[in-house]
């Protein structure tokens, strides 16, 4: 089964990923010259709570503080989304599997900065760092031994970064020492990894299965 899963990725497509590259881009560009579209996007908990904005838990995964925030992001998206969707659309054998992931993923990671600051009117944030560390650990569950560049340099095994990378998360989470949404890449991380998982069981065993064959760099 396994290496039938392998075969047939390589001759999927993935569409949707340069699709919500594109879309998350325009708006980004958009709300740079706009800050009434900010305002309209950005995760704001007291409009949710308060006025019942609910579409923030979406909106703010297309709008950027910057173009160094929307370049990284994106990046990141762009090389390990097309690999996730490929999986996706392999393993489920429907293209919208990947779209529903990267959405409920904006949404998923967005739910506890949500209760946290539901009543702290000075707390906003945006980007889709929630659902990009969504696909990111997504990635790793498929191939854990694939090369990734920390800081697009530095070559790392994909495990070890995830590895490291949650830890981070989760101790800056609890620092709370600057603006960063470390909670977002948190939960949007676990979300990354359990979510297939969910509804095919099998992938931990093929998981473990990749995980017992190192080929770093090999």
């Amino acid at each position: 089964m396994f290496r039938t899963w392998l075969e047939r990725v390589s001759k999927t497509k993935s569409m949707i990923t340069y699709i919500i590259i594109a879309i998350t881009v325009i708006c980004s560009y958009a709300a740079f010259q706009n800050e009434s579209l900010i305002s309209k996007c950005i995760f704001y908990p007291v409009g949710i709570q308060q006025y019942n904005q609910w579409w923030r838990f979406i909106t703010h995964g297309f709008v950027h503080a910057d173009m160094h925030h929307l370049v990284f992001n994106m990046l990141s998206l762009f090389f390990f989304g097309r690999m996730v969707e490929n999986y996706f659309q392999t393993i489920f054998e429907n293209q919208m599997v990947f779209p529903l992931f990267y959405i409920s993923a904006l949404i998923f990671s967005s739910i506890p900065s949500f209760f946290k600051h539901k009543s702290n009117q000075h707390y906003r944030s945006l980007g889709a760092s929630g659902a990009v560390s969504a696909v990111l650990m997504a990635s790793v569950l498929f191939d854990p031994w694939a090369t990734i560049l920390l800081k697009f340099i530095i070559p790392i095994p994909a495990i070890l970064f995830a590895i490291g990378y949650i830890a981070y998360s989760a101790y800056m989470d609890k620092r709370n020492m600057d603006n960063i949404g470390h909670d977002a890449h948190l939960y949007g991380a676990l979300y990354g990894f359990l979510f297939p998982l969910l509804f095919k069981s099998g992938l931990f065993m093929y998981f473990i299965h990749q995980l017992s064959s190192p080929r770093f760099l090999s």
